[in-house]
Formats: structure tokens, C-alpha cells, sequence
């Protein structure tokens, strides 16, 4: 297997599917930052942070071609996944300055259920183990992309290219809906409007309140709990009032389980407890709305399709010869 990975092959030339999606992102959203280009606080780094990423690009497609094989295939592809780490948190420099639509949601939600799901979920059922079981959910959604990919490079090599394609496209998508539809979530609104409002159903338009303001509510457990701590850091270290509507928890994870399905039965059923517990923790941490939940869950399919026909159409040569 080792050996296989860094056998030299006749390869085609030019960017992967996922790096072309990666520069078709990157120039939308350089355009934008051009539009904005005087109300946003730091254009020339954005600008700066995404010449780099095409220059890593390109370097990289250089390097390829110099030894074409499947780990050099696979470090190419990676490097694109990793960054959207960069991609998430870089949506909210953009709808920080749009009107935020969280009383929206909230006041639909309020009318569908008389009340507050996420309120309702955690004060229900407040038990440490329940919060530990919903957390560690929500925690291996980032894994469960490492898995999933993992396990087509490993054993579907033919159709890793496509995987990595569908999914980072469609993580573009979903953050082009987050710039301009600015839904922070329960865990930013509700401390901006205050616990009082939300319990009388009162839900204030905020405007453009979480360009100053990015305080985060506490997850629901005063008990602690390892993965109720690994969720609470990487909220208050990576998280910010945006990425709300659709849930891309919800959308990514259930793109992911279609390809496990695909990929493989066991897969997708050892996945599927982790699949349950990570939809339901969106609502239960008050990340999400169950209206965000929902539209994520139906987006995803449609999204699933949609950029698969596109791989499909325009993308599906082999990487190697």
C-alpha cells in the first residue's frame, strides 16, 4: 500500500476540480471585498490571504507534476479542505455589515412551536451525560469529514477527486448563502436581546449589532464534561455570529452520509449514531434554530445533487492515466 501511494504515473496536467472551485471562491469573494472595499476593516490582508492561497495553489500544482502520485495527489487536495478553516470565520467579515435577520427566524420559530426549541432542549434535559452524548456529536463533525474522505483515498481511490469536490463546493455554497443571509443563531441572539425578551416571545431587529458585539452564550451544562470542554473552546476560540441557515452541520454531515452510503454500508452504519447525535446537538447547544436544522437536512440533498452534475458534466477525467 505504501509503495502504491508514492508509485510515479503519467498524470493530466492543470488544477483538480477542488482547486478550480477553490479560485472561482476565491474570485467572487475578492470581488466583493472590492465592493466593500471602504467599510471593511482589513481589505489588503483579505486580499493578501488570498493571493497567497492561489499562489499555494499553483505551487503545488508545479510540485505535483514533478512527482505525480497518489500522496502528492492527496496533499494537494488536502491543503484545499484545510482551508476552510480559513473560509468559515471569513464570511462574517462580510455580513457583519448587513442587517442581521435573527428575529426572523426566531419570531418563526417562536409561531411554529410557541417557543423556543433550543430553550427547551437543554433545559429538558440538563444531565451530564446527555450533554456529554450531544456534545461529542457535535465535536466529531470535523472528524467525520476526515473519516469519509479518508475512506475513498484509501479505498475508492477513483473517486476521491469527485468526494473532495462535492464536498468543499459545497461547503462554498453554504457560505455564500452565510454572507448574505446574516443569522448569527440562538447562541449570539439571544444574549443580545436578553433571556427576558425571548421568554415573553419578544424579538427585536438587531441591525447590524454583531459588528461591534460577538458575545457568545454559554452551552447548556454548568456540569462540565470533557466534550461539552472541547465544544466550549473551539466555540469561543473559532466561532462567530454568522453560518446559522442553513445548518451546515447538518447539511455537510448528511452530504457526508450519502457518500458513506455509497461508499460503503458498514461506513454509513457506524456513522449514522454519530450522524443522530451531531443534528440534534445543533439545536441542543443553541448553535441553531430547528428551522436551520431542517433547511440544512433538505439543502444538502439538493446541494448533493446539483454539484455532483456539475463533477459529472465538467470534471470527471481520471487523475491519473
Amino acid at each position: 500500500m505504501a509503495l502504491d501511494l508514492f508509485k510515479r504515473v503519467e498524470t493530466r496536467k492543470g488544477l483538480f476540480a477542488v482547486e478550480k472551485a477553490t479560485l472561482i471562491y476565491t474570485s467572487l469573494t475578492s470581488i466583493l471585498i472590492l465592493f466593500l472595499f471602504q467599510r471593511m476593516e482589513h481589505p489588503w490582508q483579505m486580499l493578501f490571504d488570498r493571493g497567497a492561497i492561489v499562489g499555494v495553489t499553483f505551487v503545488l500544482m508545479y510540485l505535483y507534476r514533478l512527482a505525480p502520485c497518489k500522496f502528492s495527489a492527496f496533499i494537494r487536495i488536502a491543503v484545499q479542505m484545510s482551508l476552510l478553516s480559513y473560509w468559515y470565520p471569513d464570511t462574517f467579515e462580510f455580513n457583519r455589515f448587513f442587517p442581521n435577520l435573527d428575529y426572523l427566524f426566531a419570531s418563526a420559530e417562536q409561531f411554529i412551536f410557541n417557543g423556543q426549541p433550543a430553550i427547551w432542549f437543554c433545559r429538558t434535559f440538563p444531565h451530564l451525560i446527555v450533554s456529554e452524548a450531544f456534545n461529542m456529536g457535535y465535536f466529531f463533525y470535523y472528524p467525520m469529514i476526515l473519516v469519509v474522505t479518508m475512506y475513498y483515498f484509501l479505498n475508492k481511490f477513483e473517486l476521491f477527486e469527485k468526494v473532495s469536490f462535492v464536498l468543499v463546493t459545497s461547503f462554498f455554497i453554504y457560505y455564500l448563502i452565510y454572507i448574505f443571509v446574516p443569522v448569527a443563531g440562538p447562541q449570539f441572539y439571544f444574549p443580545a436581546i436578553g433571556l427576558e425578551n425571548v421568554g415573553q416571545g419578544i424579538f427585536p431587529a438587531i441591525g447590524d449589532y454583531f459588528n461591534h458585539h460577538q458575545e457568545l452564550l454559554p452551552g447548556p451544562n454548568d456540569q462540565g464534561g470533557f466534550f461539552y470542554g472541547l465544544v466550549e473552546g473551539s466555540q469561543q476560540v473559532g466561532e462567530r455570529p454568522t453560518a446559522a441557515f442553513p445548518s451546515s452541520h447538518v447539511g455537510i454531515s448528511t452530504i457526508l452520509m450519502i457518500m458513506a452510503w455509497r461508499g460503503s454500508k458498514r461506513l454509513f452504519t457506524c456513522l449514522m449514531p454519530i450522524y443522530v447525535l451531531l443534528c440534534a446537538a445543533t439545536v441542543y447547544i443553541q448553535a441553531h434554530y430547528v428551522i436551520d436544522a431542517v433547511a440544512g437536512f433538505f439543502s444538502a440533498i439538493l446541494i448533493y445533487i446539483f454539484v455532483s452534475r456539475i463533477f459529472n458534466r465538467w470534471f470527471a477525467t481520471p487523475m491519473f492515466k
